[in-house]
């Protein structure tokens, strides 16, 4: 658990330690968030191609329902007036 500091308690080396201890940690969040955006960045790039294609058959596959529900209710009206 972090323990608390009164920081008007401190004198200046403290203070400066301090500082730097904060500069560092503020530097590693840096890196750590660099590194974070590089390894996602790759991990999109790596299934990009993949989703592309599964886009692609997505839409092949709405086409062929189109197609065949188009052809069903033009059969279906086709044995309608047949009927009649």
């Amino acid at each position: 658990m972090a323990q608390s500091i009164n920081i008007t308690e401190l004198n200046l080396p403290q203070l400066e330690m301090l500082k730097n201890q904060l500069d560092q940690t503020a530097e590693d969040a840096k890196d750590f968030f660099k590194r974070k955006i590089d390894f996602l960045t790759k991990q999109m790039e790596k299934i990009q191609p993949a989703l592309q294609e599964k886009h692609a058959m997505k839409q092949a596959v709405m086409e062929m329902m189109s197609q065949k529900i188009q052809q069903l209710t033009a059969l279906g009206a086709a044995q309608t007036t047949a009927k009649a």
